[in-house]
């Protein structure tokens, strides 16, 4: 078997328009004029190293300008800390600690999802993930190595980062340079498992004010309970700083990350609980045995080589004692070359040559999956933050301009012949029969903003606090999609007079507009350590805002012109910070209403914005220390989703919304017992949700809800030297992880394991 990989490497990218020079020399001014009357105390802000517990006081930031304890919106920060005792190596495992909040979702039919595809009360929200503040593109399985927290914001985030997922943001703040000398490496080995991460920070003596981190992972997993999977990948990471205790300050952060992984396509869902048969003709598949669920369904031939490069450049100078000038440009690439074989389990890829022996049955491997994809962004940030006091009015002021250029390009591949069949009970990858290459098709999708914005928290007197924001931003999209014409159905393509096979431009649209997001909340604060408030805020995505995929088709949203998807979300909470301020709890009733979905009229059979989606729950949640030796991390969530207007996106007659449990719950805790010796553990909960609606019958509807617990025990046996034992899924629950729209194939839930860390500090 011959099968040819081509790789294309992007062209260099070209300068991004920028007005820096006259932004900053625009918003300095004013900012320091208004600084120099304010007649506030000196405020010293410095930034810390590193988390030692649970609990953190507040977003990195700088457009949020209150603490945590004092922000009107459920925010929850997953600290260094809490992932190094649980040992999560990706974003998706870190994740877990928010209750609701994972990765649900395994694809459409054939097509796999692959990297961090989160789905967050609701809604997909993989497109809205940031790295300090920045959108993080490319289907890539971020890895925490270089992660000192993760916020989780929930509700529209539209007014702080642009064009989002309706339900809320993510954003990761990676490592950066101090002053204080510090280094720490790690091991950890498991089953089928070896992992190694190094993390040393030094300040340059010879230069005042600088300093120097580097951070290295190297990983070999092949993933424990499925035959074949691997997770393979290495990255380094570096940031200098300059000018560090002085007013003027300047970081240059990079990072490198490459991924050679052999994917998941899942298993078949035979034998799960809601399995009937696919073919009313063979009843008899529905009383089939379940699939081992170690099967491996793809070939030896399956692929997928990601390379992620990141550049930062950031400069802060304080104005004043009270007003600080930020400006960040960042340059980062991912690159996505992949193939997946995958299938359908419906009844003509289904055989059976002998209903009665299942052992000679057979699963077509019809639908591989290729991706050739490049994301590129090049972005420009300047923000001020400033506390100014207007008679007996104190505003903590936080204001900017960002210019973005964000490019995605997909390169189309052709092949020729199919994979065999794979014998259903007992598969094997060494397969030929398949070939493929790129055909010189491409598909490019550009998206250009500009945008403003201005946050203000007025602080009315010591009990009443006010919160607004607003956002400006103008975008422009432009797609072009060169395929090779001919070809029968709906997908054919015209020639217009050239030969069959000749590459055309088969679609160039663009679409630009305005978008303006606000939010506003009020804050009562009944004592110094608690806070009541209530909250409404808006986003928006425009057509082709989550892939920069641009449709003439009327029933698809990234028809140009639709206008764009709106979020609106009114919130209700309160927040407490206890146990002398090292415990917080906090609990939020919320609504979020989606509108300008696109839906099919009944009677005229046209499309229209007439869709509506609603999802409204409680959240609660506590973090910190409940003892000096005793930490805790606990959520809670009840989410009622609901297609209000429109089709329903689920199964039967349902009205719920797809990949999102009713009810879902997560904990962590940890005990230091003394003399070295700490133990922890948690569980998690997750509710029943429904897959996807589409023409699959037999196949299961739901998944069943679920709990797996997990635990901890370290051993500090020096100051220098610490082990520490992870074991996960204690009590081996089988469960369903993710699932397909069509529900033919299951991600299964990781089987009981263990890992042990030795950790190095010097």
């Amino acid at each position: 078997m011959a099968y040819i990989r081509s790789r294309k490497h992007g062209a260099s990218t070209p300068a991004l328009k920028s007005t820096t020079a006259a932004t900053l020399l625009a918003l300095a001014v004013p900012t320091a004029a208004l600084a120099a009357e304010a007649t506030l105390p000196t405020v010293t802000v410095t930034a810390p190293t590193g988390q030692p517990e649970y609990k953190a006081e507040r977003v990195a930031s700088p457009k949020f300008t209150e603490p945590l304890l004092d922000t009107p919106q459920t925010v929850s920060v997953i600290t260094e800390q809490l992932v190094k005792e649980q040992g999560a190596t990706t974003l998706t495992e870190a994740l877990r600690n928010s209750p609701g909040v994972s990765t649900f979702f395994l694809g459409e039919n054939g097509n796999t999802t692959t990297g961090d595809a989160i789905y967050m009360r609701g809604f997909d929200s993989s497109s809205s993930i940031y790295v300090d503040g920045v959108r993080d593109l490319g289907s890539i399985s971020r890895d925490t190595f270089n992660v000192s927290q993760i916020e989780v914001t929930k509700g529209p985030a539209g007014t702080d980062y642009g064009r989002s997922a309706p339900t809320g943001a993510i954003n990761l703040v990676t490592k950066r340079a101090s002053l204080e000398d510090a280094g720490n490496a790690s091991l950890v080995a498991g089953d089928d498992y070896l992992r190694a991460t190094a993390d040393l920070n030094r300040a340059i003596t010879a230069i005042e004010g600088a300093a120097l981190r580097v951070n290295v992972m190297g990983q070999k997993d092949g993933v424990v309970g499925r035959d074949m999977v691997e997770n393979n990948r290495w990255g380094v990471a570096g940031s200098l700083a300059y000018g560090l205790g002085s007013p003027t300050r300047a970081f240059l952060d990079v990072m490198h990350v490459e991924q050679n992984n052999v994917p998941d396509g899942g298993v078949p869902t035979i034998g799960l609980p809601g399995y009937s048969s696919p073919d009313p003709k063979r009843p008899f598949i529905g009383g089939a045995g379940r699939v081992d669920p170690e099967n491996f369904y793809g070939t030896t031939h399956d692929y997928d080589d990601v390379r992620a490069d990141m550049v930062t450049f950031t400069i802060e100078h304080d104005l004043s004692p009270t007003a600080t000038l930020r400006n960040t440009t960042r340059w980062g690439k991912t690159r996505q070359d992949y193939m997946l074989t995958a299938f359908m389990g419906s009844a003509a890829n289904l055989l059976t040559p002998n209903p009665a022996d299942p052992s000679t049955w057979t699963l077509a491997r019809s639908t591989p999956t290729f991706k050739n994809q490049t994301n590129e962004i090049l972005t420009n940030q300047t923000n001020v933050t400033a506390t100014v006091q207007t008679g007996a009015l104190v505003h903590d002021l936080s204001g900017g301009v960002e210019f973005t250029r964000e490019k995605q390009t997909n390169l189309s591949t052709v092949r020729t012949g199919n994979w065999p069949p794979a014998n259903l009970y007992d598969p094997d990858p060494n397969v030929s029969g398949m070939t493929w290459e790129l055909n010189g098709g491409h598909a490019d999708g550009e998206t250009r903003t500009a945008a403003v914005y201005l946050f203000d928290t007025i602080k009315l007197n010591e009990q009443w606090q006010v919160n607004g924001g607003m956002r400006l931003e103008r975008y422009k999209t432009s797609y072009t999609n060169v395929a090779a014409c001919g070809g029968t159905g709906s997908s054919a393509i015209p020639c217009q007079g050239n030969p069959t096979g000749t590459l055309v431009t088969a679609t160039d649209l663009d679409d630009a507009d305005n978008l303006f997001n606000w939010k506003l909340g009020v804050v009562y604060k009944p004592a110094a350590n608690g806070s009541i408030y209530v909250n409404y805020a808006t986003s928006q995505q425009p057509p082709g805002g989550n892939n920069f995929t641009l449709s003439s088709n009327a029933n698809n949203a990234g028809n140009p012109d639709y206008k764009p998807q709106e979020a609106r979300t009114a919130e209700i909470g309160t927040k407490w910070d206890l146990l002398d301020r090292q415990l917080s709890l906090t609990a939020a009733i919320y609504r979020t209403e989606v509108r300008n979905e696109v839906e099919q009229d009944p009677v005229d059979l046209q499309y229209y914005q007439t869709g509506k989606k609603r999802v409204q729950g409680i959240e609660l949640g506590a973090v910190g220390q409940i003892t000096k030796n005793w930490g805790v991390s606990a959520g809670f969530t009840i989410m009622d989703t609901k297609v209000l207007s429109g089709a329903n996106v689920g199964n039967d007659d349902s009205h719920d919304l797809n990949y999102t449990p009713k009810n879902a719950f997560t904990a962590w805790t940890s005990y230091n017992l003394g003399h070295g010796f700490t133990v922890g553990g948690g569980g998690r909960y997750v509710g029943q949700l429904q897959r996807g609606k589409d023409g699959a019958v037999g196949t299961p509807k739901y998944v069943e809800s679920y709990w797996v617990f997990d635990g901890m025990a370290s051993y500090a046996v020096s100051k220098n030297f610490d082990v520490q034992l992870n074991v996960y899924n204690l009590f081996d629950e089988d469960y369903v992880a993710a699932i397909n729209k069509s529900g033919y194939r299951y991600t299964p839930g990781t089987p009981r394991s263990a890992r042990l860390t030795a950790s190095f500090n010097f």
